[in-house]
């Protein structure tokens, strides 16, 4: 029963589950560059969400979308447009909502990173699923 449910739902399941590590990632690199090493927090943000996108493309395209690219020019066109639209989202979600909840509304920088980063995660779904590695008919 549970396999059947998984096998349903197996692309958001797997979605959510490495959307979660990506996450986790994103956390882990913004605590070492803004608390071990005392890197100012947009930036640190900025370096996170690199790292967190570097591995939300390869986790996405192995094992959420399962994008098998033929040639080296479609491989290279679906990196940009991750790229792309992660640059958005990262733009207008995760960076400047973070910049404006701790610069301007003075919100907890953990608070914030929580906030910003289930934003980024829904927009980034809708990207992947309709754009970036949506399936030839």
């Amino acid at each position: 029963m549970l396999k059947n449910i998984y096998l349903k739902y197996k692309e958001i399941i797997n979605y959510l589950f490495f959307g979660g590590l990506t996450t986790l990632v994103n956390f882990i690199t913004y605590f070492i560059f803004s608390r071990l090493f005392g890197i100012d927090e947009v930036i640190s943000n900025a370096i996170a969400w690199v790292c967190a996108v570097l591995f939300a493309y390869i986790t996405n395209k192995l094992f959420v979308f399962e994008s098998k690219t033929k040639s080296k020019k479609e491989t290279t066109k679906e990196l940009a447009s991750f790229f792309l639209f992660r640059i958005i989202s990262g733009i207008l979600c995760d960076q400047g909502t973070f910049a404006l909840m701790i610069k301007v509304f003075h919100i907890n920088d953990i608070i914030s990173k929580i906030v910003t980063q289930i934003l980024v995660i829904v927009v980034n779904y809708i990207f992947s699923k309709f754009i970036i590695f949506r399936k030839a008919k």
